[in-house]
C-alpha cells in the first residue's frame, strides 16, 4: 500500500498549499428546512439511488441537503455509489474503466465524484451536499480517500455547497478536521456520546432513529454541546414526527415529500415547542418522575379497582401498556355493605385496572396535549385521556374544570368523544359541551388524540381533524375555569355511569390500551 502513502503526502501538500485560499464567493444559501434526501430524491419517480437525476430531483424539491456515497476504485478514482460492489464487481479491486462499462438503470453513466459534485454546484442555490465517505476495507487507505475528497471539493471551489461530511469511520472524520478545521462533520456509527464528539472536534451526530430512541438523553446533551442533530434513514411517519417534535436540525429520509408534509402539520410549525413528554423508550414501570397512580375505588360507581401494578401498567418495546383484568381484589376501604359511601360498601372488586396521573408532578396552562394510542376493545370498557384543574382539592368537581381529551365506550365502538365540564356546563346538569367523531379501527391502529388549548378556545382533534371547537365566552369561571394549571390522567375504567350503560362483557378480558407517546407543547411566548 506504499503508493497510497505517497499519494497521501502529495494530497496533504496540495491541501496545505491552498488552505489559505478558501473561496469566499458563496453562491448558495441553504434552504430553511430540515429535509435531507437520502441518496437523492429517488423514490417518487423511481430514479436510481445516488444518480445525478436523483440529486437534481432533491434540488428541485428544495431539500436543505442531498446525501450521497463516495467510494474509491482500485486506480484511485472517486465514484458515487453505495455498495462495496457494483454490478458484481468489487469496487476497491476494480478499476474505473471496468466499472464504468455498466450504466445506471436510467441510462446514466456511473458518476465520478467530480462529475457528481459539478452537477451539484450547477443551477443550485439552496441544496447542500452531504458527502458520505465510505470506509475502505484497507484501513490505511481511509486518510488518502478523505484527502482526495477534500482536494476535489477544493479544485471545483465547491466548499460553500458542502453541508456536511459524514462517515461510519471516525478516523475519516478526524482526518477531514485535520485537513480543514472549518469543515462540518457528522458521525454515523452511533457508538460515541455527544461529549466524546465535542471533545474530538466532530461537528455533530447523524445516528439511526432507533439508536437515538435508545439514548434519548443524547438529544439534550447534543443540543447543550451545540452539536448538529441528524437521524437516518427515517421513513415512518411516527419517527418523523418524533424527530420534528424534538427539534432536530435535519432528518435524512427516502421520502422527502413526506417529511415536508409532516413539518407543515407539526405543532412546531405553529410556534409551539415541546415542553414535556414521555416516549416510553424504556422498560419496566412508568417513569415515576412523570407519572403517579390512582389506587382503589375512585369515581362514577365504576367496577374496577385501580392498582399500582406492573401487570396493569408497564412499558415494553417502546409502548406504555395499560391493561385491565377480570380478577377479584380486596377493597382496602371496605367498611360494610350498608355504608352510605358506595366505595366502602364493596368487600371485593371484580376487576383491576390502571389509572396514571401527572398530579403533583406536572401541570400546564394552555398548549397542545397529544397522545398517540390504540384503544382497548369490549362492551363495558371506558378508556379516557382527561385533565382536571389543580384546584380540585379546594373547590372539587365540576368547579375545578375538566377537559376530556378523549373518551371511548366499548358499546359504541366507532366513536370517541371530546368534552369540557365546568360548574355551568357538566353532565350532572346535562349541559356539558361535548361532541363525538367517527374513528376508524380504534382497536387495530394507532390514532393521535389531542387538544389545542388557548385563552380563547379549546379544539378537540382526532389525527388531523378538529371535531369540537369550544370558545371562551368571557363570562365567569363557572363557564370557563380553564385559565389555570391542569394535570393529566390516563385510565381504563370498567362499567360505571357511562361505560356500564349496556353491561360488561367479561369474555373480552384482559384488554390493553397501547400508548406510543404523550407530548405537551406550548407556544414559545406562553
Amino acid at each position: 500500500m506504499s503508493k497510497f502513502k505517497s499519494l497521501l503526502f502529495f494530497t496533504l501538500l496540495l491541501t496545505c498549499l491552498f488552505s489559505c485560499d478558501k473561496s469566499t464567493n458563496k453562491k448558495i444559501i441553504f434552504a430553511n428546512n430540515i429535509v435531507i434526501a437520502h441518496r437523492g430524491a429517488w423514490q417518487t419517480d423511481g430514479l436510481p439511488k445516488n444518480s445525478i437525476a436523483s440529486l437534481r430531483k432533491a434540488i428541485d424539491l428544495g431539500c436543505v441537503g442531498s446525501e450521497f456515497d463516495i467510494r474509491m476504485t482500485a486506480d484511485s478514482v472517486l465514484i458515487v455509489t453505495h455498495d462495496a460492489d457494483y454490478n458484481g464487481l468489487d469496487i476497491e479491486t476494480s478499476n474505473f474503466e471496468t466499472l464504468s462499462k455498466h450504466k445506471l438503470s436510467n441510462g446514466e453513466p456511473l458518476p465520478t465524484f467530480k462529475q457528481y459534485l459539478q452537477a451539484g454546484i450547477t443551477n443550485n442555490t439552496s441544496t447542500g451536499l452531504v458527502c458520505e465517505i465510505k470506509p475502505s476495507k484497507f484501513k490505511e487507505r481511509n486518510s488518502f480517500i478523505a484527502a482526495q475528497v477534500l482536494a476535489t471539493v477544493k479544485e471545483l471551489n465547491a466548499e460553500p455547497y458542502i453541508l456536511s461530511y459524514i462517515s461510519f469511520s471516525y478516523d475519516v472524520l478526524k482526518q477531514i478536521k485535520t485537513l480543514d478545521n472549518t469543515a462540518k462533520t457528522q458521525y454515523l456509527d452511533g457508538s460515541k456520546t455527544p461529549e466524546t464528539l465535542k471533545k474530538d472536534g466532530i461537528s455533530g451526530l447523524d445516528y439511526s432513529v432507533g439508536n437515538l430512541k435508545k439514548h434519548s438523553d443524547w438529544i439534550d446533551s447534543a443540543k447543550n454541546h451545540a452539536l448538529i442533530l441528524n437521524a437516518w434513514t427515517v421513513n415512518k411517519t411516527e419517527d418523523i414526527d418524533w424527530l420534528i417534535a424534538h427539534n432536530f436540525d435535519y432528518i435524512t429520509t427516502d421520502n422527502p415529500e413526506l417529511v415536508f408534509e409532516r413539518v407543515k402539520k407539526s405543532p412546531l410549525n405553529q410556534g409551539y415547542q415541546l415542553v414535556w413528554n414521555d416516549e416510553f423508550n424504556y422498560n419496566g414501570k412508568p417513569d415515576n418522575t412523570k407519572w403517579g397512580y390512582e389506587t382503589g375505588l375512585i369515581r362514577n360507581v365504576e367496577k374496577q379497582y385501580y392498582v399500582d401494578s406492573l401487570k396493569n401498567a408497564r412499558v415494553e418495546k417502546g409502548l406504555l401498556i395499560l391493561e385491565t383484568h377480570k380478577e377479584q381484589i380486596k377493597n382496602s376501604a371496605f367498611v360494610s355493605k350498608e355504608d352510605k359511601d358506595w366505595k366502602k360498601q364493596w368487600e371485593f372488586a371484580e376487576y383491576t385496572a390502571p389509572s396514571l396521573t401527572t398530579k403533583n408532578i406536572a401541570q400546564w396552562t394552555y398548549g397542545r396535549i397529544e397522545i398517540r394510542a390504540q384503544l382497548p376493545k369490549g362492551t363495558g370498557l371506558w378508556p379516557a385521556f382527561w385533565m382536571l384543574g389543580t384546584n380540585y382539592n379546594e373547590v372539587k368537581w365540576p368547579e375545578c374544570g375538566e377537559i376530556d381529551i378523549m373518551e371511548h365506550v366499548g358499546f359504541n365502538p366507532d366513536s370517541i368523544f371530546g368534552t369540557i365540564h365546568s360548574k355551568a356546563y357538566n353532565h350532572m346538569k346535562g349541559t356539558q359541551k361535548g361532541k363525538k367523531i367517527h374513528i376508524k379501527k380504534p382497536y387495530d391502529t394507532f390514532h393521535i388524540f389531542a387538544i389545542e388549548w388557548t385563552p380563547e378556545k379549546i379544539d378537540f382533534i382526532l389525527d388531523d381533524t378538529i371535531y369540537n371547537h369550544i370558545e371562551n365566552e368571557h363570562k365567569t369561571t363557572a363557564e370557563w375555569p380553564f385559565d389555570q394549571d391542569f394535570y393529566l390522567k390516563m385510565n381504563i375504567a370498567v362499567g360505571g355511569m357511562l361505560g356500564g350503560k349496556k353491561g360488561i362483557d367479561d369474555s373480552v378480558f384482559p384488554q390493553k390500551m397501547l400508548i406510543d407517546y404523550v407530548r405537551v407543547f406550548q407556544l414559545k411566548n406562553n
